[in-house]
């Protein structure tokens, strides 16, 4: 898609991020389990949004920063009650402006690091990640699992409507560059809206061999936050890494 950068998708979003995405997935269950993880350590969220995930952390107790691209999402996040409590980074988390050994866990919940949209940012991600990430410590990612036959070329669905708008998503799929590129239109009495998307995915496998490079190993692989066994026919991964090197 021409012109997308790192923060096109929080630009996009960020006014209904919290109305569309707020049930996306288990925030109790992540919590408990990176809380767990982080064993009083510093936690780090790539792609924090408007603070999902790492306000309840901070009101958990947990030390967290997060960084995300997106200035309109940090400003979201800056506004709720308990923001005082989270550190927060704009920045492209391909880059991750931090020094060396910093922190306890790393994560990245809901298909955020497939938002890195390039073999190489995704490559220099985890291997900032290794620097940043203290020895011993872990990186948890949470995907979708692609389909064994494949996903679609393209698609078109309603992902929402109302009396006075409709929300249409509607998307194309390069096999090749396992990249998936989007669009959700927003039609109301107002006018239209366009919210792009993109995505590149990576299997299971494929994750494990990236950031093998950067001295991860998989340590453990569930069907959800709640250690639910992982199902390679099923819907999505949650996968904990320990930095081994």
């Amino acid at each position: 898609m021409h012109g997308y950068r790192p923060d096109t998708y929080g630009e996009s979003f960020a006014d209904v991020y919290d109305d569309w995405y707020r049930d996306v997935s288990d925030i109790d269950a992540t919590v408990a389990k990176i809380s767990t993880l982080a064993k009083g350590g510093a936690v780090l969220e790539l792609g924090v949004g408007t603070g999902r995930l790492a306000l309840p952390l901070a009101k958990a107790g947990v030390e967290i920063v997060g960084i995300d691209s997106s200035r309109s999402m940090i400003d979201r996040l800056a506004s709720k009650p308990g923001a005082d409590a989270v550190t927060t980074v704009v920045g492209d988390m391909a880059e991750l402006p931090f020094g060396s050994n910093l922190f306890t866990v790393a994560f990245a919940a809901f298909n955020t690091f497939f938002n890195l949209t390039t073999v190489d940012a995704q490559q220099q991600c985890v291997t900032r990640l290794a620097d940043v990430v203290c020895r011993g410590g872990r990186l948890v990612i949470e995907g979708f699992v692609p389909p064994a036959d494949g996903l679609a070329d393209d698609g078109t669905s309603v992902r929402d409507i109302t009396l006075n708008s409709a929300v249409l998503t509607v998307s194309k799929h390069d096999p090749d560059s396992q990249r998936i590129t989007g669009q959700h239109i927003e039609i109301s009495s107002s006018g239209v809206r366009m919210r792009p998307w993109m995505l590149r995915y990576l299997t299971p496998p494929q994750l494990d061999d990236l950031v093998a490079g950067a001295g991860f190993v998989l340590e453990s692989r569930h069907g959800g936050w709640q250690g639910e066994p992982f199902d390679p026919t099923g819907d999505l991964h949650v996968s904990t890494y320990l930095l081994a090197k």
